[in-house]
């Protein structure tokens, strides 16, 4: 077997994370959460957090790594006196099912897709080998596989495992660099690629605890001086080490794939990401 490129495992994350990403979004998976009672963030939480069972929010703060630990308490464990996480997990699935047959249309039943989901499949049983470390992700491998009847969900949980297994690569990667949650999220907000406001708020961190995060890496030589939040020189090549490190604790699910079956998913993949993008589904509602 050839050996991958790290940055091939990036590629086609990146390439496939709508298909997944959606289900956070889909106003059908948050009206299947209202109907077991679950409103707001609560059902954010509860359901990427079911996989778990009926955990606790510790457990919470520590996988999902960067949102406001006072959030997450006020969603766990009050979400399991309204549904058990069996009820949620099934409101997941049969949201990302009515989300993505709403956002594929007519090309559900293509042949690509077919492929697709099988192709993606491969890549996350090879990831399930290796749960070593993963906490997050290792839930979720024991979580049932959709039918093959219907690729598109087949699709779904295939990324959304390898998602979970880049995930939980990325949190060991910060942890390397000796970043909390919010401080990732600062230098996340100080690359440039998502504005400081939109990720300070969605993880619900005060504005004075933001600052400290600035103000601690600054003094740390991370974060440049000025009103400007921008990385320092040293900032960009932590911010590098870390997208590399998790590249390479990523990559070991696509070997199989090798770096033309990875092209190929790609190209397979891409109009149905694109169709979720095009549709809004990665738009908050």
């Amino acid at each position: 077997m050839n050996v991958l490129a790290p940055l091939v495992a990036r590629k086609t994350w990146r390439t496939l994370e709508p298909i997944h990403g959606m289900i956070y979004f889909a106003p059908e998976a948050a009206e299947g959460y209202a109907r077991l009672g679950l409103e707001g963030r609560m059902g954010y939480f509860a359901s990427r957090a079911a996989a778990l069972g009926a955990v606790g929010a510790e457990p919470v703060v520590a996988t999902f790594f960067n949102f406001n630990p006072a959030l997450v308490r006020r969603a766990l464990p009050a979400a399991w006196g309204l549904a058990t996480p069996a009820q949620v997990l099934d409101a997941r699935t049969a949201g990302a099912d009515l989300a993505l047959r709403r956002s594929f249309g007519e090309a559900l039943a293509a042949p690509d897709l077919v492929e697709a989901a099988g192709l993606a499949r491969r890549a996350a049983e090879a990831a399930c080998a290796r749960p070593e470390g993963r906490p997050l992700f290792a839930a979720h491998t024991v979580l049932p596989w959709p039918s093959p009847d219907t690729p598109h969900l087949v699709l779904w949980h295939a990324q959304t495992l390898l998602r979970e297994f880049r995930g939980d690569a990325h949190v060991a990667a910060l942890l390397l660099e000796g970043l909390s949650g919010i401080e990732a999220l600062v230098s996340h907000a100080a690359s440039g690629d998502v504005p400081a406001e939109v990720l300070r708020t969605s993880r619900a961190w005060p504005e004075d605890d933001w600052a400290a995060a600035v103000d601690g890496m600054r003094s740390r030589g991370l974060v440049a001086a000025g009103d400007d939040l921008a990385l320092t020189e040293e900032g960009r090549a932590q911010r590098a080490r870390i997208e590399d490190r998790t590249d390479a604790l990523s990559v070991s699910a696509y070997e199989p794939l090798g770096e033309d079956g990875c092209d190929h998913l790609r190209r397979l993949a891409r109009p149905y990401s694109r169709a979720v993008v095009a549709g809004g589904g990665l738009e908050p509602r």
